[in-house]
């Protein structure tokens, strides 16, 4: 009688399992996604009502707009930089979409236009800083973010102004019960996720992210695509600002200071590395919507502004730590079984 059969039937299954278990654990993209579902099925445990109609209404928009500007950075991470102008950027794209029609008598459709472009070539002067200039790009960007600043005071002279209605029932809308502005963060964050992951263009700049010496050794005109990928995500900022100027319809002057960090964390929730290569500009966007049902939750429970942010940078850290700490386990794992296999008499 082999006492070794009932044994064989799970030996090709551990490894598969194990292997699951890692990706799971360790993988960007799936991460982010379980972390996510499990956040959205503790809510109504934790705080109840926290998903009903009204809230999770409420919630949906702002995620949306984290959700495209962490997009922009995400571009900018895989270019190994960090784009501190974030806040300037949004700020240019709402004071542009509503302050142009109001003070400067510009049609409503070509201020839209403006408020995205204007940021996108912004985003393209940061690039010429990097790539031509060799300015750290933390130093670019947060250099220009002063610049942008200045620029939004003097666009608006100093004074905020309302949304057009348009825009603003536009932004407050929904097209068959989905909010408008999430549309439009599925439409930006699809696009930006598809050529990232699947045309000749997102390769190129992977490869750039990865090793710029090594991508001009094979023919990529790196400066070209480090240059798309500030303008590009200078856009996203700038639809991240209307659809925010839209749907606040009064918009501060200083409308983006608070998505800095949140754009940061979103790109590191989502699996990005900050040394730049692989992205995921969809994962980043799962992590956006995360972060903002977590502050959902977190605001139920009654939790301060301050808590709220302790406890985001806790999620941040538990996340860059288990990057870190889950493959060193793993692998000592394996040698532990290897070792034990080799142990055992033949």
């Amino acid at each position: 009688m082999d006492l070794t059969s009932p044994s064989t039937p799970s030996t090709p299954s551990t490894p598969a399992l194990r292997d699951l278990g890692r990706r799971l654990l360790t993988a960007g993209p799936a991460t982010i996604v379980v972390a996510t579902v499990l956040l959205f099925v503790v809510s109504p445990l934790v705080a109840p009502g926290s998903l009903a109609s009204a809230p999770l209404l409420s919630m949906l928009p702002f995620a949306a707009v984290l959700a495209i500007a962490a997009a922009g950075q995400t571009l900018v991470v895989q270019q190994r930089g960090l784009d501190l102008s974030v806040p300037g950027m949004i700020a240019l794209g709402a004071v542009l979409c509503t302050a142009l029609p109001q003070q400067h008598g510009w049609p409503l459709a070509l201020a839209v236009v403006a408020g995205a472009l204007g940021p996108a070539v912004a985003g393209l002067v940061t690039g010429v800083l990097v790539t031509r200039f060799a300015v750290i790009p933390l130093i670019a960007t947060l250099g220009l973010n002063a610049v942008l600043l200045g620029i939004v005071f003097a666009v608006a002279d100093g004074t905020p102004a309302g949304a057009a209605p348009a825009l603003n029932q536009f932004a407050l809308d929904r097209t068959l019960g989905v909010p408008n502005t999430v549309l439009v963060a599925v439409l930006v964050v699809g696009v930006v996720g598809v050529v990232i992951g699947r045309s000749t263009s997102g390769r190129r700049l992977t490869a750039v992210g990865v090793s710029p010496r090594a991508a001009e050794v094979i023919g990529v005109r790196v400066g070209r695509y480090q240059l798309l990928a500030y303008a590009s995500a200078g856009a996203c900022y700038g639809v991240a600002g209307v659809l925010l100027a839209g749907y606040t319809k009064t918009p501060p002057l200083f409308l983006g200071d608070s998505y800095l960090l949140p754009t940061v964390a979103a790109v590191v929730l989502g699996g990005t590395a900050l040394s730049g290569g692989v992205a995921s500009v969809v994962a980043s966007g799962v992590a956006a919507l995360f972060l903002t049902q977590l502050g959902q939750l977190l605001r139920a429970l009654g939790w301060s502004d301050s808590r709220q942010l302790v406890a985001q940078a806790a999620v941040l850290l538990l996340v860059v730590l288990g990057r870190v700490l889950v493959p060193m386990l793993v692998a000592a794992w394996r040698r532990r079984l290897t070792d034990r296999t080799a142990a055992v008499p033949a």
